[in-house]
């Protein structure tokens, strides 16, 4: 008989079942050795791992013969905006919201299919969205969301043109809107606060001048320190953090000495500023591959010289920040950072990475490091038991060459809670 979650909602139905699954000879990367296992069973129970080799039975539901391939934890992307379903944001929120939430189901799909099994909303999506993928109503990764990014006026989230004197409740609000507007310390409290109650689960501040954002300079510290600091305790108080957006040295080590825990972008930090985020526990998160895509694509997308100039400037100091942020011992995590079709290449990032950093570490931020900033440590991001069985499976060993995950097709199956989500033909 079916519940009557299943008469409401069709999905349910329609899902596949969840069994037991027994997969066979799998070299393990479990989110933190550096090496890949011996090859052993890994056994999945209501949908969570519930044992690994001697301990597992000789036979369940559904057997996997693994053939060699690497059996690693589902991936987490740390940085992506789900509802940005257009190049840019202004574009995204000129359209109806009805609109706006039918096709952010679409980009959460592609995501699952790319092995993606958990995403960080960085603004946007709210907790309506979460539940919509939890209940079975969306097919996609499950969805840690601050709910709308707080910007102050003229800074990275507000995108009223230099003449539109709109007043912010009628530019800044609804399904899908980026950002909140708030100046002052009453504000900014109110804000956090409001976003909580909402759903979210962090708080995300601009803290920094951005690329695409049309009247603030990239070298620009937005919100006062007093600002900051209220965000910061209002974070610690509902036992969470802030992340915020952020490129150039000075507004790093600004945000990092007032409390901010997720540094997002990072890409101008230097030596020493990288030394102070390992002191105080920051965690950078990297998005070189939105800044490459921008670029690649800059006059489609209609950008202006000053923008261009701007991405320019970012995307020139990623490497060198990549590696800087690693010497100084700098938890990384992955974060893509990309709207509208540029979703596409949300696994390029790997191959970026790749470049600078071992391939531990390019792994390592997308499994048990990302867990650690999502604070779901023993939850996703490992193979170990007790964790949520989202698995992929890998065709080669991603720790000799991470550049495999880049490709989607070297997928052969994505499995999120014990249900296979994607499987190659």
């Amino acid at each position: 008989m079916c519940d009557k979650s299943t008469l409401m909602n069709p999905s349910i139905a329609s899902a596949p079942p969840l069994s037991d699954t027994l997969f066979l000879g799998a070299r393990v990367f479990d989110g933190h050795a550096a090496r890949l296992s011996a090859p052993q069973r890994v056994f999945v129970h209501e949908g969570r791992i519930a044992a690994l080799g001697d301990r597992c039975p000789d036979t369940a539901a559904a057997v996997v013969d693994v053939h060699g391939r690497t059996l690693m934890p589902g991936l987490i992307d740390c940085h992506v905006h789900v509802t940005a379903i257009e190049n840019s944001f202004v574009a995204t929120e000129a359209l109806p919201q009805s609109l706006v939430a039918f096709r952010s189901g679409h980009v959460l799909g592609a995501m699952l299919d790319r092995g993606f099994t958990t995403v960080r909303d960085m603004g946007g999506a709210d907790h309506g969205l979460v539940r919509a993928v939890e209940e079975g109503w969306l097919r996609g990764p499950r969805i840690l969301t601050c709910g709308r990014v707080l910007s102050q006026s003229g800074g990275h989230g507000d995108f009223r043109g230099r003449y539109d004197a709109r007043y912010q409740s009628l530019c800044c609000s609804g399904f899908g809107r980026l950002a909140r507007l708030c100046d002052g310390v009453p504000d900014v409290r109110r804000a956090c606060r409001e976003e909580l109650k909402a759903g979210a689960r962090f708080i995300k501040l601009m803290a920094n001048g951005g690329c695409t954002s049309p009247t603030d300079p990239i070298e620009g510290l937005q919100y006062s320190r007093e600002e900051i600091l209220a965000a910061v305790e209002e974070a610690q108080m509902a036992k969470t953090y802030v992340a915020a957006h952020l490129y150039t040295d000075e507004a790093i080590r600004r945000a990092v000495e007032l409390g901010v825990v997720s540094v997002e972008h990072c890409n101008l930090v230097e030596r020493d500023t990288a030394r102070l985020m390992h002191q105080k526990g920051a965690i950078a998160c990297p998005t070189l591959i939105t800044h490459q895509a921008v670029l690649d694509q800059a006059s489609e997308l209609g950008l202006s010289a000053e923008s261009v100039r701007k991405t320019r400037m970012v995307a020139s100091g990623g490497p060198s920040a990549l590696r800087v942020l690693h010497e100084e011992g700098v938890t990384i995590v992955y974060g893509s950072d990309l709207l509208g079709a540029m979703h596409a290449r949300q696994s390029e990032e790997f191959a970026i990475l790749a470049e600078h950093l071992p391939a531990v570490e390019v792994l390592r931020s997308a499994t048990s490091y990302a867990a650690r900033l999502l604070r779901m440590e023993g939850l996703i991001g490992c193979v170990a038991p007790g964790a949520f069985a989202d698995l992929v499976l890998v065709d080669g060993d991603p720790l000799r060459d991470p550049r495999l995950l880049a490709q989607p097709d070297n997928l052969a199956l994505v499995m999120q809670a014990g249900r296979v989500v994607r499987e190659r033909a």
